[in-house]
C-alpha cells in the first residue's frame, strides 16, 4: 500500500457511539491456525499493520477509531473471526465490535436471518468463541446481545497511587483485563468536563499494574438504582488514553463480574450500564462467570480508501 493508490473497502458502524470499522475483503495474508495465533503476529506484519494504521490515523481515522480484520474462524463452528484493532495495536476482546460483527453479518447475508426473531452470530476473537445474538423484528436489526467468554475477578481493593491519591482498585479479565475504580473516590465524576482528569488517571492506574497488563481502566460512578438493578455510568479509557464512547461491551462484562461478587447483582438482575456520550447497554449475569451485554449497533456507512503514492502524509498521523 505505500507504492499504489489500492482501494480498502470498509463497513463502518458505530455501538452505543463507540465506532467500528469493518475489513472483510483484500487483506494481506494473515498466518496462524487460530485468531489467537494471527493476533500474536500482527503487529510484525508489514502490510497489516501498515493498513491498521492507514484505517485508524487522521486523516481517513482519529485517536477514537476501533476496527477489526475479519478472518477464518478457528474451526467451523464459528460463522468467522476477527482482529481488532486500535490506534496503538491489536486488542484480544471489543465487546461493541462484537455486537456491531454480529448486525453487519446479518445485514450482508453472510449469516441469514428471519425478519422476525433473533439469530446467533458466532465469533473467534483472540480471546475465546463468543456469540453476537442478533434480533430482529420487522425486517430490520434491534439490537445485539453480545454473549462473552467467562469473567474472572482478579483482585480486589487493591491500594493504588495517582496525582489525584490513592484510591483502590479492583482487576477482573473479561476477555482483557480492565481494572475498576469509582471516580468519586479521586474527586471526579463521569462528565465529559472531566474528560482530561479521568484519561491522566487512566494511563496512571494502567502503568501501576504492569504485570497484569491492563487493557482498560473503568472510571464509574452511581446512579440511582432502577427497579431492576443497578445502574452506573463510566468512563473506560483504554490502550495509550483512548476513550470509549460506549459503556464498553467486555468493560461492562468486567463490571458485571464485580457487581455479583459484591452481592449486588443476582440472577435476573440487570445492569443499567451508561457512557460518557449518553448511551446505555444493559448487562446480565449468568451462571459460571459468563456475561451477556445487550445494546443498539447501527451503520454508519461504507467506504473506499485509498494511498495516493505521491502523499506525504503516507498512511496519516495522531494528534
Amino acid at each position: 500500500m505505500s507504492t499504489t493508490p489500492h482501494p480498502v473497502r470498509t463497513t463502518d458502524y458505530h455501538t452505543a457511539g463507540e465506532p467500528f470499522r469493518i475489513v472483510d475483503e483484500g487483506l494481506p495474508a494473515v498466518p496462524g491456525d487460530t485468531v489467537a495465533e494471527r493476533r500474536a503476529l500482527a503487529p510484525r506484519l508489514g502490510p497489516l499493520d501498515q493498513l491498521r494504521r492507514l484505517l485508524v490515523q487522521e486523516p481517513r481515522g482519529h485517536s477514537g477509531m476501533y476496527g477489526g480484520f475479519v478472518v477464518p474462524p478457528d474451526d467451523d463452528g464459528a460463522h468467522f473471526g476477527v482482529l481488532f484493532w486500535h490506534k496503538d495495536g491489536y486488542s484480544t476482546a471489543c465487546g461493541h465490535g462484537t455486537m456491531a460483527l454480529g448486525a453487519w453479518a446479518v445485514d450482508t447475508g453472510r449469516v441469514a436471518a428471519p425478519d422476525d426473531g433473533d439469530v446467533p452470530v458466532r465469533i473467534d476473537v483472540p480471546s475465546g468463541r463468543v456469540t453476537a445474538t442478533v434480533h430482529r423484528a420487522s425486517g430490520r436489526t434491534t439490537g445485539v446481545t453480545f454473549r462473552n467468554v467467562p469473567t474472572r475477578v482478579l483482585a480486589r481493593k487493591v491500594p493504588t497511587t495517582t496525582s489525584l491519591g490513592t484510591t483502590e482498585v479492583d482487576l477482573a479479565d473479561s476477555g482483557a483485563c480492565y481494572a475498576s475504580l469509582p471516580a468519586r473516590a479521586l474527586g471526579l465524576d463521569t462528565t465529559r468536563t472531566s474528560l482530561p482528569a479521568l484519561v491522566r488517571v487512566g494511563r496512571e492506574v494502567r502503568a501501576a499494574f504492569p504485570e497484569h497488563d491492563v487493557y482498560g481502566v473503568i472510571l464509574y460512578e452511581e446512579l440511582p438504582d432502577t427497579a431492576a438493578g443497578p445502574r452506573q455510568r463510566n468512563v473506560t479509557v483504554f490502550a495509550d488514553g483512548q476513550i470509549d464512547r460506549s459503556p464498553c461491551g467486555s468493560g461492562t462484562s468486567a463490571r458485571l463480574a464485580l457487581l455479583g461478587e459484591d452481592g449486588r447483582l443476582g440472577p435476573g438482575d440487570t445492569l443499567t450500564h451508561e457512557s460518557v456520550a449518553d448511551t446505555g447497554f444493559t448487562g446480565r449475569l449468568l451462571a459460571g462467570g459468563v456475561t451477556e451485554v445487550t445494546g443498539a449497533t447501527h451503520r454508519t456507512g461504507t467506504h473506499s480508501f485509498v494511498l495516493d503514492p505521491h502523499d506525504d502524509l503516507g498512511t496519516g498521523f495522531l494528534l
